[in-house]
């Protein structure tokens, strides 16, 4: 079966300038979710860039995900929370949200640390780094958890190619670099969507 596509915003993405961009991309393909980066911005700043993007994402179909701040996440309507932080953080925005809306959890870097976020009832365990450089453990271990549990994987490659593009069974498969820095990201992600079979 065919991955789910999440995009991952670009991390320089402003409200001005991410819109156009992004209604292209999510034109191009079926895109399941998106994650709205964080970064360095400030929390005026964040909340600004959020409300922009989950108005085009909803408006295209798809959940978008806040990256760390719960409460943002509830207040702006958007779909969930993706937590990239300890335990705690994780059970805190599971105390918050669920189960009206997602919690993802990740990276996790080895299969103890998988094992404990998937005890805490999330939506999803997320394998791959968030920034550069690329976790090179994160396909391998995909693809045992996709194969032993039943909570969705997530295998984040921000080099992402239709050429190379291969989600090792996890049941979404995140990108995100690649698309934002190709000639034309509309094409880019419409290529993978093609080479992976997730087109509708």
């Amino acid at each position: 079966m065919a991955p789910q596509l999440l995009l991952v915003s670009p991390a320089a993405a402003t409200p001005e300038l991410a819109p156009a961009a992004l209604m292209s991309v999510l034109s191009a393909a079926p895109i399941a979710a998106l994650l709205v980066r964080r970064g360095q911005r400030s929390d005026a700043d964040y909340a600004a860039l959020a409300t922009s993007l989950i108005n085009i994402g909803q408006g295209a179909g798809c959940a978008v995900l806040l990256e760390n701040d719960w409460a943002l996440a509830k207040r702006l309507g958007a779909d969930g929370v993706h937590v990239t932080g300890d335990e705690a953080a994780v059970r805190a925005a599971i105390k918050a949200l669920k189960p009206q809306l997602i919690v993802g959890a990740g990276p996790v870097s080895t299969r103890h640390d998988a094992m404990t976020r998937g005890e805490l009832d999330v939506d999803y365990v997320w394998f791959g780094a968030l920034d550069n450089p690329p976790d090179a453990a994160a396909p391998e271990l995909a693809q045992w958890w996709a194969q032993t549990f039943e909570i969705p994987a997530v295998l984040h490659d921000p080099a992402a190619a239709a050429a190379a593009a291969d989600p090792r069974g996890a049941e979404f498969f995140a990108i995100g670099d690649s698309i934002w820095s190709a000639p034309a990201p509309a094409q880019a992600v419409a290529a993978i969507a093609r080479a992976l079979g997730a087109t509708p």
